[in-house]
């Protein structure tokens, strides 16, 4: 495709940047060197307005088109945080911060982004105006929500965003998504059950808080299998039991942790309300208490279905035909780009990043040769929503 030859000299560029990027990662609201070399390269690229600072790290860089930005003005996001895990890729480029990693590739994203920035700069051949939204503090932080709290959507009169993540184990070159929900709400939990400790050997003296919590873990599993409807996902994970510290002692106290998952707002209510109501008289059936810290996370990723269909079409120019999946099965890993989503209408899709670790695993690398098609994906995606005649 044209776009992605004329990017194909920017690849080195673009390619020098996402490793720098990548030798220093930084996690959370704490991406203050990355932001700072986005909002330069954004100044270098000559873009109308740089603005830093919104969501305590983010940055906005704005381009106003050739009829001076009046009109539809599009949002584009890309992440930027990296993750609290040491990287053992053995790279050239790999981290050089003892235990933090670029492990989800938005260090790919932020060069993707960057990338078209400079074009779109350059060219200018679209009308509106382009709002490219570098984001802090998506793995865990809500940084998406951070920068709307920070007026985001109504300081740039933002219209339609859009977002994008690689996929590992799908070719580069191909992409995925799907209308309607994409991706799971993310809530957590944490339970400390208060009973009272004593001698192993009489538990009839104490109120044991293992047996409590054992009841509580299994209870759980029932809003699935017989609260929901079978239909719809739900998952309920209980991912830490944590009690005692010997063979002959009954402990005072457990704490259990874990996360639930959906893809519907009214399962998400349900699961809740059931988890309370089971965590809480489980617990008093035992004599216990339950202290509950429920922590509700993401949205839903909810796709909208006019944005996703111009989407496909997009990446299907990009990629050529057959090669975008239109029905990508959802998945229930989380995302804060929902937050945004939940403020315009738009859509998230995947874009392929080939046979490479997992994400958030510690080998993990952004594939580089992903950098053509996730850059002109952004660049058609502008000139074609804001030039109908493209």
């Amino acid at each position: 495709m044209p776009i992605v030859n004329r990017l194909a000299d920017m690849h080195e560029e673009i390619t020098a940047w996402r490793r720098d990027f990548h030798e220093n990662p930084e996690i959370l609201y704490e991406t203050v060197r990355t932001g700072q070399k986005v909002a330069e390269l954004l100044e270098s690229f000559g873009l109308d307005e740089v603005v830093t600072g919104i969501g305590r790290t983010g940055v906005v860089g704005v381009i106003r088109g050739r009829n001076g930005g009046t009109g539809r003005v599009m949002g584009l996001r890309a992440d930027m945080d990296a993750l609290p895990i040491k990287e053992i890729t053995g790279k050239p480029y790999a981290s050089k911060v003892e235990g933090k990693m670029h492990a989800c590739g938005h260090d790919g994203h932020t060069a993707m982004l960057l990338g078209a920035a400079k074009y779109l700069a350059e060219t200018r051949n679209f009308d509106g105006t382009v709002v490219v939204i570098f984001q802090p503090a998506e793995e865990g932080g809500a940084g998406a929500k951070a920068m709307i709290d920070d007026g985001l959507m109504t300081r740039w009169a933002i219209d339609e965003v859009y977002g994008m993540h690689n996929y590992p184990g799908m070719p580069v070159g191909q992409f995925a998504l799907r209308p309607g929900a994409m991706m799971a709400a993310t809530d957590e939990f944490e339970i400390k059950i208060k009973g009272r400790g004593g001698h192993a050997a009489r538990p009839h003296d104490t109120i044991d808080p293992i047996v409590t919590g054992s009841q509580i873990v299994a209870g759980l599993q029932s809003i699935a299998s017989r609260n929901a409807d079978p239909l719809k996902s739900l998952v309920v994970s209980v991912t830490i039991f944590r009690a005692g510290d010997a063979s002959n002692v009954i402990p005072q106290e457990a704490t259990l942790a874990g996360t639930i998952r959906t893809l519907d707002g009214q399962v998400r209510k349900l699961a809740k309300e059931r988890f309370l109501s089971l965590v809480e008289n489980i617990a008093a059936a035992h004599g216990a208490v339950a202290e509950i810290d429920f922590i509700e996370g993401y949205p839903v990723v909810v796709n909208h279905e006019e944005q996703t269909a111009f989407a496909a079409d997009v990446a299907e120019e990009i990629a050529g035909p057959g090669m975008v999946n239109r029905d990508q099965p959802p998945m229930m890993g989380g995302e804060d780009f929902a937050y945004m989503l939940e403020e315009r209408p738009g859509a998230f899709i995947y874009t392929g990043n080939g046979d490479s670790a997992g994400l958030h695993h510690p080998l993990y690398d952004f594939n580089d040769d992903a950098i053509l098609y996730g850059s002109s994906y952004w660049i058609r995606l502008v000139e074609r929503a804001l030039n109908p005649a493209a």
